[in-house]
């Protein structure tokens, strides 16, 4: 009996270090996926990881960049470095674009999650960093350089609260997504039982003759 449930252990961690950092392996009779309850497919926090990316990339270059087509804050300068545009642009989207890459490659679920609550975190730096950048001494974030009111609400929106708004939106609703197991995960796991069984012979009833 020992020698059994040792050679179905030896078989089980095979599979899985044949498994290890690669997508599901088929084969006859066999759906291998890596094990665990902390896998998840990678495709479930594609679509946020993506989106994430480009609106903190988007975060950290567009004071740099606006400028070029007068969309910008005060210095209307392209590629002025102050502090207030480290602290208060930069660093909450380079925190945004790193979760975004976890969410997007990772199919760990802790990784992933830590990813989503990394743009959770910078999606609500973009929104309260403004309003505490003096309390803090990180620089001020300047005004809108638009005339229009229209236009100085639109930039007010793009560079911080509504930008922030809708970062803190996709994190939350991937952390949400990560933090339960769909139907799709269960039968997943239930296929893999039923596959090892099948090939160990554990639970099949001998035919009758």
């Amino acid at each position: 009996m020992f020698d059994r449930n040792a050679s179905r252990q030896d078989r089980a961690d095979a599979r899985i270090d044949d498994g290890e950092g690669r997508g599901p392996v088929s084969g006859p009779g066999h759906d291998v996926r890596p094990h665990g309850r902390m896998w998840v497919p990678r495709s479930r926090g594609a679509v946020s990881g993506i989106l994430l990316i480009v609106l903190g990339l988007w975060g950290a270059l567009i004071p740099f960049v606006g400028p070029y087509f007068s969309f910008s804050f005060l210095p209307d300068q392209a590629w002025t470095w102050t502090s207030g545009r480290g602290w208060l642009e930069v660093l909450p989207g380079a925190v945004t674009v790193i979760g975004g890459f976890l969410l997007l490659f990772s199919a760990n679920r802790a990784v992933a999650g830590l990813g989503a609550w990394l743009a959770v975190v910078g999606g609500a730096w973009f929104i309260v960093g403004p309003t505490l950048a003096p309390v803090l001494h990180l620089g001020e974030a300047g005004t809108p350089s638009a005339t229009e009111s229209v236009m100085r609400a639109v930039q007010q929106l793009a560079f911080f609260e509504g930008l922030g708004a809708v970062i803190l939106f996709l994190g939350s609703a991937a952390i949400g997504r990560l933090s339960l197991r769909s139907h799709r995960d269960v039968v997943r796991a239930q296929r893999q039982v039923e596959n090892e069984n099948g090939a160990t012979g554990v639970g099949t009833v001998p035919p009758t003759v």
